[in-house]
This record gives structure tokens, sequence and C-alpha cells, in this order.
């Protein structure tokens, strides 16, 4: 989304989202049309916008690995074009290079005395295969981080790997400024186990929804695990949300969008 949402639009989309009964009934139907056309066309340009993010992350780092210093798999080669596309990406938390291994060096600290041989998405990474936004805790950094990765392939081998530990919490932060929602309105991604991988509130990232809420938002983690798209209403912290959702074919998160309004009183 290449500009800020406008205030009138944003308005307009939490009138959309507050619209409709029942708030804490699960549905994974749409709401209504006004809810369809306000809220929708504002999820898909978040989604786009996260996903534009990481993809354009992964690019720059096939980039540089196929250069000859990212293929001559020398790290004394590869750290100062790694340290130049870090400075160039405003959410980056780590910027590494990995051997085959499970070895690895960041920009800021050089050689690492850990490996990442036992990381989940290191085995797919060594076999050729990007990685697109995995979770994960920072070994270097302690921060809650989501991976973007690209092996090193030379001679039909792969001899490394170059990766972005991304800042969720940056990466939440770029996407609130740039988009400007009202104060009531949530948005947040979860990952294929339920994760939290994006929220507004950047203290609810890497938590489990359905660890934490009430009924109502369990059946509502179900389903939006379970569809593809749709909408669900529940109850946490004491207020209903009214939230569309729908599943990303690059990362595979569902991302959500919702506004919050408070609960009648009985």
């Amino acid at each position: 989304m290449k500009k800020p949402m406008g205030r009138t639009f944003a308005l307009l989309l939490c009138a959309a989202l507050l619209m409709g009964s029942s708030p804490s009934r699960v549905s994974a139907q749409p709401l209504d049309k006004t809810f369809d056309l306000e809220a929708g066309l504002v999820l898909r340009a978040y989604e786009a916008m996260v996903e534009e993010h990481l993809i354009g992350v992964v690019n720059g780092l096939k980039a540089i690995a196929a250069t000859q210093e990212g293929l001559s798999g020398d790290w004394k080669r590869l750290r100062g074009p790694l340290a130049q596309f870090g400075k160039a990406v405003a959410t980056s938390a780590a910027v590494w290079f990995a051997r085959p291994d499970g070895s690895y060096f960041t920009v800021d600290k050089g050689l690492s005395s850990r490996n990442l041989k036992d990381r989940p998405y290191f085995p797919g990474l060594m076999l050729g295969n990007d990685v697109d936004g995995t979770l994960i805790v920072s070994r270097s950094t302690g921060a809650r981080a989501i991976v973007v990765a690209t092996p090193i392939v030379k001679d039909g081998h792969v001899i490394g790997a170059l990766g972005v530990s991304l800042s969720a919490a940056k990466l939440a932060k770029v996407v609130n400024d740039k988009i400007r929602f009202p104060d009531d309105v949530v948005f947040y991604a979860l990952d294929t186990q339920g994760q939290t991988a994006l929220h507004k509130d950047t203290s609810l990232i890497f938590q489990f929804p359905s660890d934490i809420g009430d009924k109502s938002l369990k059946s509502a983690v179900k389903e939006m695990l379970s569809a593809p798209e749709g909408a669900v209403r529940y109850t946490f912290r004491g207020m209903h949300r009214t939230v569309i959702f729908k599943a990303s074919k690059v990362t595979r998160w569902v991302f959500a969008l919702g506004a919050t309004h408070a609960a009648k009183p009985r």
C-alpha cells in the first residue's frame, strides 16, 4: 500500500466492522456487504503490505547470493554486502550467513557460538528452499523475530544460506504507521500453529490466543485456521471483537482485521 489509509476511509471501516449482532457468536459467513467492501479492501492491503515486505527481503538476499561474494561462501567477502543490505531493511534485527553445518555469522557479532542446525526451518533451507516467515526467538538478539532466508546454490549444491531475522514488533509498527488504523481497529496475523506473528498490541506477539482467551476466542481461532477466509466474532479482555480473516498463500499466515466494541450490559 503506497499511501496511508485516509482518516475518513478508516472511520468507514470502523463503522463496517461494528455492524452486526451477536458479537460472541462465531460465523465464517460474511457479515454484510458494507463489511465486505470496506474491511475486505483494507485487509487485502494489510496482507499485501506484509507480504511485499517479506518478499522484498528474500529477493534482496537472493540478489546477494547470486553475486561473486555470495557464491564465494566466504564471510569476509559477504559481511560488507550484508551490512549494507541490513541498513536498508528498517525491520531488521539480525542479518546472517549460515554454513551447511549450522554454524553462522551475524553482521553485528561475527561468528556465533550457537548453531542453527536444530532450527525447524534449517533442513528445508539446506535442501534449497526459501524461508518466507518462520517465527523464532533470535539466538543472537533474544528478540521475537520473523525469519526470511534463501540458500546459496553453487554448481547445483547448497553451500550456505543468507537470512534476516526481522523484528516482529518493528514490522507491526511499520504497518500501523503506514495505514494509520484508528485506536479501536485491531490487526494481527497467526501462523499455521495459531501463534501470533504480528499484532497491533506488540505484547501479544508470539502468544497463542487460544491459550489466553475465553471459549469464543478459542472457537474463533479454530475457525480461522481451518477456513481460507471468513468472519468471526468473539470476546477478548471484556471487549467484543468483530474480525474478518484471510489465509495468505505466500506466508500461510492468517491475516485478521477487526474492531473492538464494548460488551452491552445485561
